[in-house]
């Protein structure tokens, strides 16, 4: 009995050590993953925003500066959860806290929070597109490898605010604004991914990303901006959206040209 005995525990222990073993090759994974976001932490403050967003920004008319400038800080918040994040679980705790403090009325979310703040300004009754922003983000703390499904997902939700923006509901237009911040989403995401793989199939996901060619509405010039870039970083294998000389150039001709 003894021995049975031994035998027994001895199973379960060996069992549970493959278990640890496993979440342990699980979380490098993930941890991997986390390289998409390694831009994210060149400033301590998410309130910092990267040289293309404050492109954008100062291409977009008066009224959508301040909902833009807050969401590409929440952008950056969400991003610096996920490149933060060593075990899985509370990751998705983290953002779980977000995603439920945007389903609170304005009057009933924590206070102190600058960004959560500025939501409750700037986005009261379109949060629904920053909680798909959330869930986007998630799926780097979740997935182990980044297939086709993971990064449509990622590109989609991450980007889904920019319809929520608009003044056009027409079904041309609300292509358009999805293709356009898809690859944008994409084209972020692949200029920091370490992985060659990875950063191929951003690359190729990204330029395959649908409608392009036809102008965007003028109130999201900024996206216009967005666009462009992203399109010229993908065209280039996934580099920077503002590296070389031709960056400025290639802006600068969205803007005015919407596309």
């Amino acid at each position: 009995m003894e021995e049975d005995g031994y035998q027994r525990v001895n199973c379960r222990s060996s069992a549970n050590i493959l278990v640890i073993i496993a979440a342990g090759d699980r979380a490098l994974a993930i941890a991997e993953r986390r390289r998409l976001v390694a831009r994210a932490m060149n400033d301590e403050s998410p309130e910092i925003l990267v040289p293309e967003m404050r492109l954008a920004l100062a291409w977009s008319p008066p009224q959508l500066r301040a909902p833009l400038t807050t969401v590409f800080q929440l952008d950056r918040r969400l991003a610096r959860i996920v490149a933060r994040t060593t075990e899985p679980m509370l990751g998705q705790m983290r953002l779980a806290w977000w995603r439920e403090a945007l389903g609170k009325p304005v009057a009933e979310r924590p206070r102190g929070d600058a960004v959560l703040d500025a939501i409750g300004r700037d986005w009261a009754a379109r949060e629904a597109s920053l909680v798909a922003m959330v869930d986007a983000w998630e799926v780097l703390v979740t997935s182990e490898t980044l297939g086709r499904a993971e990064i449509e997902q990622f590109g989609r939700g991450r980007g889904a605010f920019f319809a929520a923006l608009s003044d056009e509901d027409t079904e041309e237009a609300g292509a358009l604004i999805a293709a356009a911040a898809f690859r944008w989403a994409l084209a972020d995401a692949a200029a920091s991914v370490s992985d060659p793989e990875e950063k191929a199939r951003l690359v190729e996901i990204g330029l395959s990303g649908g409608a392009t060619g036809d102008r965007l509405p003028k109130s999201l010039r900024g996206l216009a901006v967005l666009d462009a870039l992203a399109a010229r970083a993908l065209r280039r294998g996934g580099r920077p959206l503002m590296e070389g000389r031709g960056a400025p150039l290639a802006a600068l001709r969205a803007a005015i040209f919407l596309r």
